[in-house]
């Protein structure tokens, strides 16, 4: 057995916080939620802090689903990523009991399934949702890589993070978490 294939560490329920290098749009100072990463098939995640120009009652036409709760068409939606960007996830705690979730932890899941958006068109969302289109995807390896050179940090999840605290303020909460100051990270590549 390869020493890589026996370091194997996944990343499932951490967030990796870009760093300010890190100039794709799609991952300019952003906070990804790890929901799975296999050592076979890779890892795939959910941006937490770029929301969209859109509402979710601004969706839920395009799905022939009527919100009877008013409050609910201002329930803001993120890109998750630029994979699918068709695909609605729903990250919400506590899991309930949906057609298509992936449990993350005891209490967090991400759902994929329509049962879930139909749930919160009638104002019966779980206690804590964030909204999704997209999600972003790495190939075997390919995260580990970039995380080797400097493109990630990753540090545990607070789930307080993703479904309380303000966007604008989650890349620099997430990068506290491992200790980091955002304000004392250079963007230039190289210098001291």
């Amino acid at each position: 057995m390869d020493e890589k294939d026996t370091q194997f560490l996944s990343l499932k329920n951490q967030f990796l916080i870009a760093m300010p290098t890190l100039m794709d749009p799609n991952f300019h100072r952003s906070v990804t939620f790890i929901f799975e990463h296999t050592k076979k098939e890779g890892a795939m995640g959910i941006v937490i802090n770029q929301p969209l120009d859109i509402k979710l009652g601004d969706v839920l036409p395009q799905m022939d689903i009527e919100a009877e709760e008013p409050s609910v068409i201002d329930i803001p939606v993120y890109l998750g990523g630029p994979v699918q960007l068709e695909k609605g996830f729903v990250i919400h705690s506590p899991l309930g009991h949906w057609e298509a979730t992936m449990p993350v932890t005891e209490d967090i899941g991400v759902t994929t399934s329509r049962d879930i958006i139909m749930e919160i068109a009638k104002g019966r969302r779980p206690a804590r949702c964030l909204i999704a289109l997209g999600y972003a995807g790495w190939g075997a390896d390919q995260l580990e890589d970039e995380i080797a050179n400097n493109v990630w940090l990753s540090g545990p999840v607070n789930p307080d993070i993703i479904l309380y605290s303000p966007n604008e303020s989650r890349w620099n909460s997430a990068a506290e978490i491992v200790g980091v100051d955002t304000r004392h990270v250079s963007s230039d590549v190289g210098h001291a």
